[in-house]
């Protein structure tokens, strides 16, 4: 039960949290905040990974080494 009560307070002052450095932060330099960056007990958000082919491999374990030696 006191779990379930810090996680509710948290949402809540999680979403004024985002709300408040959303108001105050530069547009154009920063990113938008969401409640899930303040919230403790959120699970966070996956970051998308870019892909890249075989070749990107090659170039660092294979052709750098070439050029090292």
């Amino acid at each position: 039960m006191g779990e379930a009560r810090s996680q509710v307070l948290w949402n809540h002052t999680s979403s004024v949290l985002a709300m408040l450095a959303n108001i105050h932060r530069d547009a154009k330099r920063s990113k938008v905040y969401h409640p899930v960056d303040f919230n403790p007990h959120a699970k966070k958000r996956i970051q998308h990974r870019t892909m890249v082919g075989i070749e990107a491999l090659k170039h660092v374990f294979i052709d750098r080494q070439s050029e090292l030696q």
